[in-house]
C-alpha cells in the first residue's frame, strides 16, 4: 500500500474537526516537531510560516494515498498550483523529527507571511494546543442561527442574495466582522471566509 505522510497542527490533529474527515484514510499517527514559528489566526486556528527557529509541536500522520484528498487538502488550504506566491498555503517537503528520535520526511501546509494580518498573533509552537482550549476557535463560539446563516452566505452562488430577517443576528455578525454588507446584498468577510472554511 503507498501511503504519504504529513506533519499537522490545529484541526488536523487527533480530536479536532478534519482529523475526523481523514479518519477513513489514517494508517498511523504519532508525534513529531519541526523548527518554524506559529501564528494564530484571528479566527483561532494556528498556522506554521518558515521563518523563526522554534519547536513547534504537531502530530506525523500517514495517510493512505489518496489524489483527490489531497486534491481536497490542498483546496483547503487555499494552494495556488500555478503559483504558490499567491496561495493562502503552499505544500512542501520536510524533514520532521519523531518522538523516537528518528528524522523522516513529511508534507506540510506552511501558511503565506504575506497573508498574515496585523490580528495574528505570534505563539510559541508549543502551546497552540492550550490556547485552543482556553480561547476556542471562533467556529466553536458561535450559536446555531450564527453558524446557520454564514453556512448558507459562504454555500451562495455568484450574487445570489441571502436575506437576513432578523436585525439581531445582523448586528451580531457586524460585530464579529463574519460578514460586510454590499448594499443590495450581505457577503462574508475574509474573517468569514475563514470561519466558514471550518463548518463545512
Amino acid at each position: 500500500m503507498t501511503t504519504m505522510r504529513f506533519f499537522v497542527i490545529g484541526s488536523w490533529t487527533e480530536g479536532m474537526l478534519h482529523f475526523q474527515k481523514l479518519r477513513p484514510f489514517i494508517v498511523s499517527y504519532e508525534k513529531a516537531t519541526i523548527r518554524g514559528q506559529v501564528y494564530r489566526l484571528p479566527a483561532g486556528f494556528p498556522v506554521i510560516v518558515q521563518e523563526g527557529d522554534d519547536e513547534i509541536v504537531g502530530q506525523l500522520v500517514e495517510l493512505k494515498h489518496d489524489d483527490a484528498l489531497v486534491a481536497l487538502m490542498d483546496a483547503f488550504h487555499g494552494v495556488h498550483a500555478s503559483d504558490p506566491a499567491k496561495g493562502l498555503h503552499k505544500r512542501e517537503t520536510i524533514q520532521i523529527q519523531k518522538s523516537s528520535g528518528d528524522s523522516e520526511e513529511a508534507q506540510i501546509y506552511i501558511y503565506n507571511p504575506k497573508k498574515l494580518t496585523a490580528k495574528a498573533q505570534k505563539i510559541a509552537g508549543t502551546v497552540w494546543q492550550d490556547l485552543m482550549k482556553l480561547e476556542p476557535p471562533m467556529s466553536e463560539q458561535l450559536t446555531e442561527r450564527q453558524k446557520l446563516y454564514v453556512m448558507k452566505l459562504g454555500a451562495a452562488k455568484g450574487r445570489d442574495i441571502i436575506p437576513i430577517d432578523d436585525l439581531t443576528l445582523y448586528r451580531e455578525l457586524m460585530k464579529l466582522e463574519l460578514i460586510v454588507d454590499k448594499g443590495r446584498r450581505l457577503a462574508l468577510s475574509s474573517l468569514g471566509k475563514e470561519v466558514y472554511n471550518h463548518l463545512i
